[in-house]
């Protein structure tokens, strides 16, 4: 008897389970989103990305901009910061390499030097974007750049000079306080500017300072020209009155604006240009220290994000992409202004 009832329930548990795989069956077949040739999840795009430091809150906010833009976008960064030295960025790109991320991207300190490095990514069929700054090295080699219109902003700067300066009939002396020596930003913000003021040759430039785009080398140069001159009523350069300042970032602008400060010179008939709109610099603007902030905008991440994505789809991207940029004035309406958040 007990042997029977065994039999019965093993033949109920068989039923049972035939009719569930049968149901399963069913509902695999009637649902096709559900069945197991679904598309796999994709793995995240891995971005190899270099930036040349941190020498200043555009910079910093640069770095962010990328980023914030990267987590967004689910793609995975792997960071180098090179602290100034271009062998470290060769170091870097080549661990990018050998660790084969989907794309690199970095932030050329200086314009030569990149072609062997730059070769090896592409035997390794790795494409690279150049991001912020232009190098000399053959066009084949990358796939791109995104960043700045530098020329443009030294263009616009010097338009500014000469229409504040259109009425006068004597000669405007300016000295120029220069970027990272060998950089492409330096070389087109010096060429825009010349370019404009070159017009007119009222236009004189007594002087170009090598200032490294370091707050601490404006401060450095701001006391020699005071110290050599020992006046009060301006900024001299052996022995001639400085009339204008074009300055090409932000971070040496504010670095002379600390000296004058701390030596107490009137610069109020001196006219000072700077380039880069960091927040400080555009309240510097308003407090009447400067009279004009050519903007070079630092949030490149969301464009950087996207370009990653095409070329990680086997897409071309444009040989140049600029990011949007302005100019500040002092004869702006300054309540229409945002914070600038670096």
């Amino acid at each position: 008897m007990k042997a029977q009832i065994k039999k019965i329930q093993l033949f109920s548990v068989t039923v049972f389970i035939l009719a569930l795989l049968f149901l399963l069956f069913f509902i695999i077949k009637n649902n096709p989103k559900q069945n197991i040739n679904s598309e796999p999840q994709r793995e995240k795009l891995i971005l190899g990305f270099s930036q040349i430091g941190s020498e200043s809150a555009w910079r910093t906010r640069n770095t962010e901009s990328i980023f914030e833009a990267a987590a967004e976008n689910d793609i995975q960064i792997l960071f180098d910061d090179a602290q100034q030295k271009q062998e470290n960025q060769l170091k870097a790109i080549r661990s990018f390499i050998v660790y084969q991320v989907d794309v690199i991207a970095f932030v050329p300190i200086v314009e030569d030097g990149w072609d062997n490095v730059l070769k090896e990514a592409k035997e390794a069929g790795i494409p690279v974007i150049l991001v912020d700054r232009k190098i000399n090295a053959d066009p084949s080699l990358y796939a791109g750049f995104l960043g700045e219109n530098s020329l443009e902003e030294g263009r616009r700067a010097a338009q500014f000079l000469v229409n504040k300066c259109r009425n006068r009939t004597g000669p405007v002396t300016i000295y120029e306080m220069s970027g990272t020596e060998n950089s492409s930003v330096v070389r087109d913000r010096a060429l825009g500017f010349r370019e404009i003021i070159s017009t007119n040759p009222k236009f004189q430039i007594i002087h170009s300072e090598d200032g490294d785009f370091l707050r601490s080398r404006g401060k450095e140069i701001a006391e020699k020209l005071i110290t050599q001159s020992y006046k009060k009523d301006g900024l001299y350069f052996e022995g001639q009155k400085i009339d204008a300042v074009y300055s090409h970032n932000d971070s040496m602008t504010l670095g002379m604006l600390d000296t004058i400060d701390q030596y107490n010179v009137n610069t109020r008939n001196t006219i000072i240009i700077s380039v880069d709109a960091e927040q400080k610099s555009i309240d510097a603007l308003k407090a009447g220290k400067l009279n004009c902030v050519v903007e070079c905008n630092p949030n490149l991440g969301p464009m950087l994000m996207e370009l990653v994505k095409q070329i990680a789809m086997g897409n071309e991207i444009p040989r140049i992409t600029y990011n949007h940029e302005t100019v500040f004035t002092e004869n702006d309406d300054f309540s229409k202004y945002a914070p600038r958040g670096y």
